[in-house]
């Protein structure tokens, strides 16, 4: 039975107003799976371009992470302090949660880079045809999320031989990414609809991600902040992601829930604003790009 008949039949305000809140973040799934096979066309096509024309191939999506995480591993072993957080933990342990805070940041980055000119990018399909223009955001973090499925089974086969196994915890895992993903769906929706008006959102997302690089727990932790200023680097939702991320993954132990749930929370509310700004103005996208 679909949301609309559930809706009609609604007894009271009560009833009508859930049904209505769930009905905001169950349609932008639903128009998704309408197009299930547009997008699958479309990621597949992007894939098999990212190496045409190297003689190594898809060795590269495995090649460049495992370099990363030889690089980090010499690195703290031998010229850079460990900080006192993840001292007791070892050297290449620490490597192993500096590369997932990596894996996990750099996902954002790649969205919030790639977004502001993804209508521009396909605008021939925009212009010439009936072209549903915001699945590129499901593409687009899809493709992004391949590439980082890749690094992260890099990372899992390095803390196997690292530490000898992986802990329980990390079947909790979908518990993070799939709010992490609708996060990153809402991004690109909202980043999309204002890179259509001006590019100068994309000379913004390169000035801004480079400093909010330092401010997110990649090569620290949240302990590592002093108390006062803990609370504001809280408000950084990919800090918190990568926290959890390292929680499951690393140290086998369930995130503070607190923070757990007010981060799902942020995120299904950008889920839902990204969508609705997008489709709001997607009407006027076709005669500004």
């Amino acid at each position: 039975m679909s949301l609309d008949i559930s809706l009609d039949r609604a007894a009271s305000p009560r009833q009508r107003t859930g049904l209505l809140f769930l009905q905001a973040f169950v349609a932008p799934l639903e128009r998704a799976w309408h197009y299930r096979d547009l997008i699958r066309a479309v990621v597949r096509r992007e894939l098999s371009a990212r190496f045409k024309g190297s003689i190594l191939g898809w060795l590269w999506a495995v090649f460049g992470p495992l370099v990363m995480l030889t690089f980090y591993t010499i690195i703290f072993s031998n010229a850079v302090g460990v900080p006192k957080s993840a001292a007791s933990g070892g050297v290449k342990t620490y490597a192993l949660s500096i590369f997932a805070g990596l894996i996990v940041f750099n996902l954002f980055s790649e969205i919030a880079y790639r977004s502001p000119g993804l209508l521009q990018e396909h605008v021939n399909f925009i212009k010439k045809s009936i072209f549903p223009s915001e699945t590129l955001a499901w593409t687009a973090t899809i493709r992004a999320l391949v590439y980082a499925g890749i690094s992260f089974a890099v990372l899992l086969l390095f803390q196997i031989v690292v530490t000898g196994g992986l802990p329980w915890s990390i079947l909790l895992l979908p518990l993070v990414v799939i709010p992490f993903t609708l996060f990153l769906l809402g991004a690109s929706w909202f980043l999309m609809a204002l890179g259509s008006f001006t590019r100068d959102v994309s000379f913004l997302m390169t000035s801004i991600i480079p400093v909010m690089m330092f401010a997110t727990p990649i090569f620290y932790s949240f302990t590592d902040v002093p108390e006062k200023a803990r609370i504001y680097f809280r408000l950084n939702v990919i800090g918190n992601y990568i926290e959890m991320i390292r929680d499951l993954l690393l140290h086998g132990q369930l995130p503070d829930l607190t923070v757990y749930a007010g981060t799902v929370l942020v995120s299904l509310l950008i889920f839902r604003f990204g969508y609705r700004f997008f489709m709001r103005y997607k009407s006027i996208f076709v005669d500004v790009i």
